[in-house]
């Protein structure tokens, strides 16, 4: 074979594998822009799917947030209902007191026992809601629960003792709702006069 056969072969099986390559290329640039669009595919379906579990979402937090406020609402309304239900049977008794006492033979004494009775029925209630009375006769002043009305000079009581109660306190869960008015010995109280 001459030279310039085998050159001419040479240059043929190079354009041939000049030619494979660029179909190669050709095919990978297909398969590449055909993997590029699969994956564009995926990636909007996966993006529409969080928008719609986005929309999902909020839809439900919505309707929670409703929900929270139609329960937060009831509660306010209804939040005595208890303590109404409680206080029913001493109107009730406040009540028949009322017609007792209209009769024309009415028992003084029976009207106070019912009197009583209704007031115990009414302090009961009220300390079922952690409502509890301040009476502080005899005990030492507390700032924080009693209001000094009168400060008066006892020799038999410490200084500072509550004498007298002139309308009992509150407490609410230890909270106080109204001082319980108090008459209170003076600090000269107590001691002895050597004069």
């Amino acid at each position: 074979m001459s030279e310039t056969e085998q050159n001419q072969e040479v240059e043929e099986i190079a354009t041939e594998e000049a030619a494979s390559d660029v179909e190669v290329e050709v095919s990978e640039e297909l398969t590449t822009e055909q993997e590029l669009e699969a994956k564009l595919e995926e990636a909007e379906a996966k993006a529409a799917d969080n928008l719609d579990q986005l929309m999902r979402t909020r839809a439900e937090m919505e309707n929670i947030r409703r929900r929270s406020e139609k329960d937060v609402s009831s509660a306010r309304k209804f939040a005595l209902e208890k303590f109404a239900q409680e206080l029913l049977p001493v109107i009730d008794s406040m009540e028949m007191g009322v017609a007792a006492a209209q009769d024309e033979n009415a028992d003084v004494a029976k009207l106070r026992e019912g009197t009583e009775m209704t007031l115990k029925m009414f302090e009961t209630a009220i300390e079922k809601f952690g409502i509890k009375g301040v009476h502080p006769h005899g005990e030492a002043f507390n700032p924080e629960h009693h209001q000094a009305m009168t400060m008066i000079d006892s020799p038999e009581h410490e200084p500072n003792t509550v004498i007298d109660v002139m309308q009992k306190g509150y407490l609410l869960n230890e909270r106080l709702v109204r001082p319980a008015m108090v008459v209170v010995s003076s600090t000269n109280s107590g001691k002895d006069d050597k004069e």
